[in-house]
């Protein structure tokens, strides 16, 4: 091992004494054994966060952080990290196409669904460790103490990309007094959730904790062609712990888990049906999809979608505490196996066949990090991480029975008659020498695309901050992060998609193009071309001689012209042209990124009760891989592919890989607590360089770096509790964003527009209200509601669609929650719960419907859920 290596080894060693993240506790938690309800609260206590790396109160962490307790997720009745939105208004989670596709968007900024090879820019840690995809984060929630939002770029408290902000969750630690709970509950759609924990000693100095979680429900829609329900849910999960602390000064974590899920996810309705819908539905015979009404809940589909997802892993956490150093190494390693299918042409015609994905991803991470507590005026933290990442990605798009006739429809639409696919295969096989080598071969059933993609990451960072407290009220903070990374990846896509290899600008196909010219040219002129007598009478006449040899004229012109091509409306039907791999002689399969993140921050006690701070702060993430067929060469590189003979019939120009995302933010904050209020506000502009977009464009992905995107934004959230037993809550978030530069996105020059998906406003407020009985029985009553205001869903609909259409095309946010529980003195509580009480629509993403084009499909929300819980503590 070279000198090296041990230097690296031993810094790695120190980087995590304290957890990389901000997490609330009760100042004086309960013993294991205290039977006393979740939902009580202690408002005397002081809430203690470590998101600076040290001890603070919330209100001293000059960070902008949401906490939500283990008694706020009962309470709001959230069942998993979707249903956490509604608690944090910065925060906003989508379910996309698959249980797998999670995106996570902080003030904002947010990406890393949908692509394996795009990290996210919002963070996920449990327990320290960071997951770095979202079918790699979390199924449903286990045996949670709390989950903390950071808001804004971390990278100097994070090992990882943290560039948008960070979602921690920290699950409850072992116990040394024997303890647990029992929790049931039953809703509509045949819901049934159960929950169950047990925690207790071995030993004097070892303790355990076993936890488990399951979680099934029948689909809340309905899929009229296939005749079942579709969107259940049937996940679960285990999580154990043991807890070693052979002395005061050392302790050993050790945490392994398993969480399944294997569902039918995920509905797509159809929010705009084009032209394109009386085609299919000729197909079937019938409706082939609940027009203009996603949330109907009825889809119409000719197989069910496939979720199967095992996520599983380990790690270990070891804190020693060195007198006035703190030395902690968090190690850990996790696998994802995902298998996932699709009908997502959403119709019932078999349009596509198959749409499969199998993702393999192994990562090993190793975090240490060495905290101070010194008297003095100056501490300081120093960490080390390092992170290496293997997926295996293979994707098949295969065409089904029916997209043949599909295609031969849209081909005749195109024409205006003119060709079919039969004429076709016929046609281009004589130009080439062989009337039968295409016959029966375009828009095959069962070809498509074979896929595979293999990508390799590593990293390492060095990352610290140093406090100096200048006086009692007054420190100065500065933090950095160096981090170097490096991707290699590759990939194995074979197209069997025949007329898609077929180039239409071809030489031998010259003299077709000229008789669809002159066809054309003769239509206009009102001459049939398909009555040989009328032509040659046309050709002939003195009248009309000269006008038909201009007209052929016209026709030997063009022929070759590739912009008067009458074959070129045919290319928007090559859906799945062949693919230029890489590794290949012209382009680099390699990615190599350093970066300095640095922070500047002062926290100021102005009174006992309240305190002010500001910062300057940046962030960084790295490139990202485009893994899907949409990787196509930079137009820089088409040149040196041509020239090296290695380009691929109908060979476009994309991007390969998106470049690195440095974030900035300017904030400054207040947050004051009292006894019976708290407070906390913020005003920031935060902007992210180089963003990292990813785009559906019908079947792939395209990825691209906006130049620059930015908002201002002011975020306030707060508590009163004006008499015993009432806590009320007010949290919202007002954002500015805009491109300051899009150039190259997908639609073109987008640059001084608002991005879409984001609210101006987003609001979250809520209630809860104890009554104590007496014998200690209690009561205890939740309301909360979620708004968002109207905002568009997706860029580029107005490049689509007419105003009137594009604008009707928002979401808005308006879901009304709660809760009422009674809560015995022996742990037992039994209670009723909604979510989204009022039924509100809304839909949560769209995106153009594969292969059909004017049609919109989109992803509608959860409707009404409600249900009975039964929970026992002992």
């Amino acid at each position: 091992m070279t000198l090296r290596n041990i230097l690296l080894g031993a810094t790695m060693l120190c980087a995590a004494a304290t957890p990389a993240y901000s997490f609330a506790q009760d100042a004086a938690p309960a013993p294991a054994d205290d039977t006393a309800t979740a939902t009580d609260t202690d408002y005397g206590n002081e809430i203690i966060v470590t998101a600076s790396k040290r001890s603070q109160t919330l209100q001293d962490t000059p960070i902008a952080v949401s906490v939500t307790s283990a008694a706020d997720i009962e309470n709001a009745a959230i069942r998993d990290l979707i249903d956490l939105q509604s608690s944090v208004p910065s925060l906003r989670v989508s379910q996309l196409q698959s249980s797998a596709n999670t995106n996570f968007i902080i003030r904002g900024f947010g990406n890393g669904a949908n692509n394996a090879g795009i990290e996210p820019s919002v963070g996920v840690f449990i327990d320290g460790v960071y997951r770095s995809r979202s079918a790699a984060q979390i199924g449903d929630l286990p045996n949670l103490e709390r989950v903390e939002v950071l808001r804004g770029p971390q990278s100097t408290l994070f090992g990882k990309n943290a560039s948008a902000g960070v979602i921690s969750i920290v699950t409850q630690k072992p116990q040394y007094e024997f303890g647990g709970s029992a929790e049931v509950s039953y809703g509509n759609f045949d819901a049934i959730t159960a929950k169950a924990s047990v925690t207790g000693p071995i030993s004097d100095t070892i303790a355990f904790s076993l936890a488990g979680n399951y979680n099934r429900r029948d689909g809340y829609a309905q899929d009229l062609n296939l005749d079942t329900d579709v969107n259940d849910r049937n996940r679960w999960g285990v999580r154990g712990q043991l807890l070693f602390e052979p002395s005061d000064a050392l302790s050993i974590r050790l945490i392994g888990d398993y969480d399944k899920i294997d569902e039918n996810c995920c509905i797509a309705g159809n929010v705009i049906a084009g032209p394109t819908i009386g085609i299919t539905n000729a197909i079937v015979g019938g409706p082939s999809v609940d027009a203009n009404n996603p949330f109907s809940y009825n889809v119409y589909n000719n197989f069910l979608s496939t979720n199967k997802i095992e996520n599983y892993g380990g790690s270990a956490q070891i804190d020693y505490d060195l007198g006035n150093v703190a030395l902690t190494s968090i190690t850990a390693y996790r696998q994802v196996r995902a298998d996932t299918n699709q009908d997502s042409d959403f119709t019932s015609a078999d349009l596509i066949g198959e749409n499969s994905q199998g993702l393999a991803i192994d990562t090993w991470t190793q975090e240490v990090r060495l905290t101070s507590d010194f008297d003095g005026p100056i501490n300081f933290l120093l960490g080390g991480y390092y992170f290496n990442e293997k997926i295996d990605q293979k994707n098949d798009i295969r065409f089904g029975d029916d997209f043949r006739a599909y295609g031969n429809a849209l081909i005749q639409a195109a024409s205006g008659g003119a060709l079919s696919v039969p004429t076709l295969e016929g046609a281009l096989g004589a130009y080439e020498g062989d009337p039968t080598k295409y016959v029966g071969t375009f828009f095959r059933a069962g070809d498509g695309l074979d896929e595979a993609y293999k990508l390799k990451n590593t990293a390492w960072s060095i990352f610290g901050t140093v406090d100096f407290e200048v006086t009692d009220r007054l420190t100065l903070s500065a933090g950095a992060n160096y981090t170097h990374d490096r991707k290699k990846f590759a990939t194995n896509v074979i197209s069997s998609d025949t007329f898609s290899g077929i180039n239409l600008d071809a030489p031998q196909f010259a003299p077709f193009r000229n008789q669809l010219l002159l066809g054309g040219a003769l239509q206009q002129a009102g001459v049939n071309p398909n009555d040989p007598a009328a032509v040659l009478a046309f050709a002939t006449n003195p009248a009309t001689a000269a006008t038909f040899q201009q007209l052929q004229a016209f026709a030997n012109a063009n022929q070759n012209n590739p912009a008067a091509n009458p074959l070129g409306g045919l290319r928007d039907f090559q859906f799945l042209p062949p693919f230029l791999n890489l590794p290949n002689s012209v382009e680099s399969n390699k990615t190599s990124d350093g970066d300095l993140a640095y922070s500047i921050r002062a926290a100021y006690e102005v009174t006992d009760t309240v305190n002010v701070y500001a910062t300057y702060a940046t962030g960084f993430k790295a490139s990202s891989v485009n893994l899907s067929r949409d990787s196509r060469p930079l137009a820089a590189d088409l040149p040196g592919i041509i020239a090296a003979g290695i380009n691929t019939p109908n060979l476009v120009s994309g991007s390969r890989f998106a470049g690195p995302e440095e974030s900035t933010v300017y904030e400054f904050g207040l947050k004051g607590q009292w006894s019976v209020a708290a407070v906390n506000v913020a005003v920031f502009k935060q902007e992210i360089k180089g963003f990292q977009s990813n785009i559906f464009t019908g079947t792939g992905f395209a990825l691209a770096n906006a130049g620059k995107q930015s908002t201002w934004g002011l975020e306030f959230d707060g508590s009163v509790r004006p008499v015993d037993g009432l806590n009320l809550t007010l949290a919202l978030t007002w954002l500015d964003p805009k491109y300051d530069s899009f150039v190259n996105s997908s639609f073109g020059d987008i640059s001084g527009t608002r991005p879409a998906g984001i609210p101006d406003l987003a609001v979250a407020m809520g209630g809860t209200y104890t009554h104590e009985f007496a014998g200690g029985t209690k009561a205890i009553f939740h309301v909360d509601y979620q708004y968002e205001s109207p905002v568009q869903i997706v860029e580029g609909l107005s490049d689509i669609f007419p105003d009137p259409i594009a604008q009707s095309l928002k979401r808005e946010v308006n879901s009304l929650n709660a809760s009422f529980t009674v809560a015995l003195t022996n742990g037992f509580e039994l209670g009723v719960w909604g979510r989204n009480l009022t039924n509100a629509t809304y839909l949560t993403t769209i995106f153009p419907a594969v292969a059909q084009s004017g049609s919109v499909s989109g992803y509608p929300n959860q409707p009404r859920t409600y249900g009975v819980t039964g929970r026992f503590k002992f």
